[in-house]
């Protein structure tokens, strides 16, 4: 009976050993850990926040330059930029997680730190949805599911809120400008493209192979679109956006459709990204209401 009872202390006081995650990242390789993660490093800004999103904050110990949101993310140690990674420094913090970004980090980057053993999981959010389940998979793999979950529903809230509002509402053909010089601009494929089509817009460019091409003016001036929609780099809105009140003949300038929305709501697969589309979708209301009344 008191062996039995021992048992019973024992079990009561010693934690139970952490069990093993495994997940498939979007490269389809499978990462196994024998245990959730314990210190992150994120290898871009937009992971940084999904990180902090999934309520794992707390095990970042590394992240990229421009990780700037939440202001915590500030403080931490920088491991270089999301396309010069410095291996040095990430393997100096001894992470046993990096969270990393199919189209922005250099594969061979990637592949360096698989050989120092730092395991490596990649992400890469086309749609919506897939911003949702980033968050959920974050939180598996550090052991924040209950925080990662509650954050996952209520960005899928908040997408069907929108996409009941505009789902129905008249299509407007846009572009969206990410730069000027060169000029560039995102292809149908592109989580952005998601964005525009709940708002009800078309993405003159979604035909486009490459999924952040770069065009020309006459491309642009051919598509005629009915609103411009920029970039740039800050909160500030690009001047550059002015440059096409010089062609009089585009529709987007004609009824004054150049508008500006701060890149960071956009340009991050992130739970902001629904504050970019209310955004958006605010703006391509304006742009119905600038049409001129039909004659019939």
């Amino acid at each position: 009976m008191r062996n039995c009872l021992a048992w019973l202390l024992m079990a009561l006081i010693l934690p139970a050993p952490a069990r093993a995650v495994t997940l498939e990242d979007a490269n389809g390789q499978v990462l196994t850990l024998a245990a959730p993660a314990r210190r992150i490093v994120s290898l871009a800004p937009h992971i940084t926040e999904l990180v902090y999103a999934a309520g794992a904050g707390g095990q970042l110990v590394g992240v990229v330059n421009f990780s700037d949101y939440p202001p915590a993310a500030a403080a931490l140690t920088q491991i270089g930029s999301y396309n010069a990674l410095d291996l040095e420094a990430i393997a100096s913090l001894r992470p046993d997680l990096a969270l990393g970004w199919r189209s922005g980090n250099r594969e061979a980057h990637l592949a360096r730190l698989r050989a120092l053993g730092i395991p490596v999981f990649v992400s890469e959010a086309r749609s919506l949805e897939e911003v949702a389940a980033s968050i959920e998979q974050i939180g598996t793999l550090a052991g924040t599911g209950e925080v990662a979950t509650a954050a996952a529903d209520a960005f899928r809230e908040r997408h069907a809120l929108l996409r009941s509002r505009y789902q129905a509402e008249p299509p407007v053909r846009m572009f969206y400008q990410v730069w000027n010089d060169p000029l560039m601009t995102i292809n149908g494929e592109h989580l952005i493209s998601a964005v525009i089509r709940l708002c009800g817009g078309v993405n003159v460019f979604a035909g486009l192979d490459q999924l952040a091409p770069k065009i020309n003016q006459e491309a642009v001036l051919a598509a005629d679109p009915e609103a411009i929609v920029a970039s740039g780099m800050d909160q500030a809105r690009p001047e550059w956006l002015d440059d096409w009140r010089r062609w009089r003949g585009l529709t987007a300038v004609g009824r004054d459709n150049l508008f500006f929305i701060p890149p960071d709501l956009l340009q991050r697969h992130t739970p902001r990204v629904l504050d970019g589309a209310e955004q958006l979708c605010g703006q391509l209301d304006t742009a119905r209401e600038r049409r001129p009344p039909r004659s019939d």
